[in-house]
């Protein structure tokens, strides 16, 4: 059994805010799968996705 890949880029003061988002038990299980599928946590999961989507606006994501 592998462990999910953890995001790299850690936060300079230690502990990064935590965000909260309300999504349907269905939609959170297909995220889980997904990020499962690709070896990393549901967290980790949706950073990369959402530094792909600043790049893909032509914004360099700061970490």
């Amino acid at each position: 059994m592998s462990t999910a890949k953890r995001d790299p880029n850690q936060s300079k003061s230690g502990k990064a805010p935590t965000f909260q988002i309300r999504i349907t038990p269905e939609l959170k299980a297909q995220f889980e799968a997904a990020a499962k599928a690709e070896g990393m946590s549901l967290g980790n999961w949706l950073k990369t996705l959402g530094r792909k989507e600043l790049n893909n606006l032509g914004i360099e994501p700061k970490s």
